[in-house]
């Protein structure tokens, strides 16, 4: 119906905001299907570069899931990176960085985090309090592979900083040692 729809539009006259309404909601049908070659068929299709910007915007404000979030972001900073305000560059660049480190999680543990997809830096901090070692170590390694180069609002001093507050809270004991007597 989809398709049927966008050739109808190339036949007679539709509204810019009726033409953005069916992209997005054909959009976001295609990223939940798991469809995302034909997700990318369709952003290219579309030929006015401000509608393509305004669906795919649309589509991650709508917080679709966590396979969908990480390809529009991608697709947002490789192909809109220069028409962003830096805000919501940072912002979509955070959750592409959060998105891919919740990718490294176990797939069963991924729905309690999904919630700071956009904040990965307390997302990490999160594993640290939950005591997540394992997970913590890989979400630093990719996190340090993805920030080579990229300017997000947090930076790899942010990340050791943390490390580094949790790893002093660990080796503080609240309770002194009493000398036994004999």
């Amino acid at each position: 119906d989809y398709e049927l729809c966008e050739e109808w539009g190339h036949l007679y006259p539709v509204a810019r905001e009726d033409l953005i309404d069916l992209h997005r909601d054909h959009l976001l049908h295609l990223l939940e299907m798991g469809e995302m070659e034909k997700a990318l068929q369709l952003l290219q299709r579309i030929e006015d570069p401000g509608v393509c910007l305004a669906i795919s915007e649309q589509c991650l404000d709508q917080h679709p899931s966590l396979a969908a979030s990480h390809f529009l972001a991608d697709y947002l900073t490789a192909h809109f990176y220069a028409s962003l305000t830096t805000a919501r560059r940072n912002e979509i660049q955070a959750l592409y960085i959060g998105s891919k480190v919740l990718l490294t999680l176990p797939e069963l543990s991924r729905v309690n985090y999904i919630h700071l997809s956009s904040r990965p830096l307390l997302m990490l901090e999160q594993l640290l309090m939950n005591m997540k070692v394992d997970w913590v170590a890989v979400a630093v390694q990719t996190l340090h592979q993805l920030l080579a180069g990229r300017e997000i609002g947090f930076t790899v001093e942010d990340i050791d900083n943390l490390l580094s507050k949790y790893a002093e809270k660990a080796l503080n004991f609240p309770f002194t040692l009493k000398e036994k007597r004999s």
